[in-house]
């Protein structure tokens, strides 16, 4: 089968995740032309209820996805990814924060995805601050903006929460914070859909509540302390 294309992908997407965990990259911008593409297929097959062709490669489902990723993503990672309900972008996000020096196992990658999230919020953040007070921005907007400001501010303070909890071996408070940010990252899109206006910060939001329902589908069925 014609795979190279999609291969020659895959494998810049994990040489991408060679970054070292306590300098990674800003999320929204850590991935290569490759990457995106990986993420444009993605999209097409969550949205698309037929197989996806791909090179000439039916692939009939995101785990047929999972299934041939290369080699540098560990199988603990894929299982344990895999049991999420957005598998891949588990393991993208949560590749780059991963302690070389800890086992990958449900805690270890938990931590790893709970870092993910506080990376791809602090950049919303400072998406949503430069446009509050970007001078061409409507003045009926600012309001909204704001709102979407103290979202991802809760969702900041829920994740050194949900950090302390683990230290604390403290599973009820865990799921608590995990659980919080589930309704937390809703804030931003539904207070621009009261105004009958579209988020600028949809797409951030839409990567942003798949890295916390895996967070808290990791830390509510898998960690145990």
């Amino acid at each position: 089968m014609e795979v190279n294309h999609f291969i020659l992908a895959l494998i810049s997407l994990s040489c991408l995740f060679s970054v070292s965990a306590n300098a990674p990259p800003p999320f929204s911008n850590a991935f290569s032309p490759a990457s995106s593409e990986l993420y444009d297929m993605i999209a097409v097959m969550s949205e698309s209820p037929s197989p996806f062709a791909f090179d000439g490669t039916t692939l009939e489902s995101i785990d047929d996805l999972l299934s041939i990723l290369p080699g540098g993503v560990d199988p603990a990672l894929q299982q344990i990814c895999g049991n999420t309900d957005h598998p891949v972008e588990c393991i993208i996000a949560t590749m780059p924060f991963l302690d070389e020096n800890a086992p990958i196992e449900p805690l270890s990658v938990l931590k790893a995805g709970i870092k993910a999230m506080d990376n791809q919020t602090k950049n919303a953040l400072a998406e949503v601050t430069k446009l509050s007070m970007d001078p061409t921005t409507p003045k009926t907007i600012v309001p909204i903006l704001q709102t979407c400001i103290d979202v991802y501010n809760n969702i900041l303070n829920s994740d050194q929460k949900s950090l302390e909890a683990i230290s604390n071996h403290n599973l009820v408070q865990l799921s608590t914070e995990l659980g919080t940010n589930v309704e937390n990252v809703l804030g931003c899109d539904n207070a621009f859909k009261q105004a009958k206006l579209e988020s600028p910060m949809k797409d951030m939001d839409a990567m942003l509540a798949n890295i916390i329902s895996n967070t808290l589908t990791i830390g509510v069925d898998m960690v145990h302390f």
